[in-house]
């Protein structure tokens, strides 16, 4: 019996092994997605929780940041491959209320989301778990050990010895089969959900850097007027429209705007409008040069910043009132007072409330030379609350301005500040 069971083990790996490919980049079934977006002056974080099964329920809420009640969104959920839509209302809030959509099939859709006149499309997938075939031969060779178990007792009651040990030595076969897929089957990847997105053989080196082009609709927009931020995203090899961005700190793409003196700032979670196309409202308070960064990710790509400029005419205009102070935390501290180059800093923000999470962080630190050639956005590192505790390393001597942010209560809180940092010496 030696010799069977050797094949009946090196069969089940090899239908192991071939029923199990790579899972698709980014794929997770039964994961929730957040979508954190910008939209009727609100800054919110739409939640699609994960389905288990289709037709089956799909559950969306909002969440929302500043303010922490925003307008009502309809919601409107479109399958890409057959056009079945539903629809439905959802109310932001500070702890979402999800709303209950229902969907037939796996596969790519849409969620069009509409508020104050705004238009937003997201595309996701929806997935759902297949079973594994190590699962079915698990299970399978327990079954047919069993029966066979069963016919092998019952033919040695009866004084058939051969057969009731052919019997018995098929079923002590399908136990090791099965007990061979439990020991290998967590070593191997799973197979990819149904929905997942085909397998697509991406370059050698992954897909290039997105080419990114910043305009403003109207052009020369005017202090204290509304104007539209565009960011159109194109391929650096085709020239084709990139559409394949993939949640980054649950944001298809992080937008950071600054006034030239820094004096204005905002981080903003644009709306995809079109195929490659990122859009925001905003309005400034102030004429002169501004300063746009993106911070997005292609699929097979990696992340990048791209980055661009603008100017606003006319006139300055009120500013809003400034955050109270026992709202806008503490004064940052930088150890070393005076951080070097290239080395390490720590900086903490002490606060009187403990922050919410928001893009799945509790604080962000954004960081931009003086004269903007340079921008970063570190995470806050855990520290206990009530503060904010960041690492970060300036990569050259010079003035830096910085903005501290955290969500508390109905607002996003962002404490400004400035760092010199010095030479390195030796």
């Amino acid at each position: 019996m030696i010799r069977p069971l050797r094949v009946l083990c090196l069969v089940a790996v090899l239908l192991l092994a071939g029923a199990a490919p790579a899972a698709a980049h980014n794929v997770t079934a039964g994961a929730d997605l957040r979508f954190a977006q910008t939209i009727a002056g609100a800054e919110l974080t739409v939640v699609i929780k994960g389905t288990s099964r289709v037709p089956g329920p799909l559950l969306i809420g909002v969440i929302a940041y500043e303010p922490a009640t925003g307008p009502p969104i309809g919601l409107e959920v479109r399958s890409v491959e057959d056009g079945h839509k539903a629809t439905a209302t959802a109310q932001p809030s500070a702890t979402p209320r999800y709303v209950k959509l229902t969907v037939e099939r796996t596969g790519p859709h849409e969620l069009r989301l509409t508020a104050g006149g705004e238009v937003a499309v997201l595309p996701f997938r929806v997935l759902v778990d297949r079973g594994s075939a190590g699962e079915f031969l698990i299970y399978g060779g327990l079954l047919v050990a069993g029966l066979l178990l069963v016919g092998g007792l019952l033919t040695g009651a009866l004084s058939r010895r051969t057969p009731a040990m052919l019997l018995a030595g098929g079923a002590a076969a399908a136990v090791t089969v099965a007990a061979m897929v439990v020991v290998f089957e967590p070593s191997l990847p799973p197979p990819p959900p149904d929905g997942a997105a085909p397998a697509v053989s991406a370059p050698a080196l992954g897909r290039p850097f997105a080419r990114g082009r910043v305009t403003t609709v109207p052009a020369r927009p005017a202090a204290g007027e509304e104007f539209t931020l565009r960011l159109d995203l194109t391929d650096g090899s085709t020239g084709h429209p990139v559409d394949d961005l993939v949640l980054h700190h649950e944001a298809l793409a992080h937008l950071v705007v600054t006034s030239e003196d820094g004096a204005y700032f905002r981080h903003l979670h644009p709306l995809r409008t079109a195929p490659g196309r990122l859009e925001v409202r905003l309005r400034a308070d102030r004429p002169g040069r501004f300063l746009a960064y993106a911070e997005l990710e292609r699929e097979d790509s990696g992340g990048q910043l791209l980055d661009g400029e603008f100017r606003v005419a006319g006139h300055a205009v009120a500013a809003p009132p400034p955050v109270p102070p026992a709202a806008a935390g503490g004064t940052p501290v930088v150890r070393p007072s005076v951080p070097v180059a290239g080395r390490p800093a720590a900086i903490e923000v002490g606060l009187d409330v403990t922050p919410r999470q928001w893009l799945g962080m509790s604080g962000h630190l954004i960081v931009r030379s003086q004269d903007g050639a340079f921008l970063g956005h570190v995470h806050e590192m855990g520290a206990p609350a009530p503060r904010l505790r960041f690492t970060f390393s300036f990569p050259a001597p010079g003035r830096y301005l910085a903005w501290a942010q955290y969500a508390a209560g109905d607002r996003i809180v962002t404490v400004p500040f400035t760092v010199e940092v010095a030479e390195a010496l030796g």
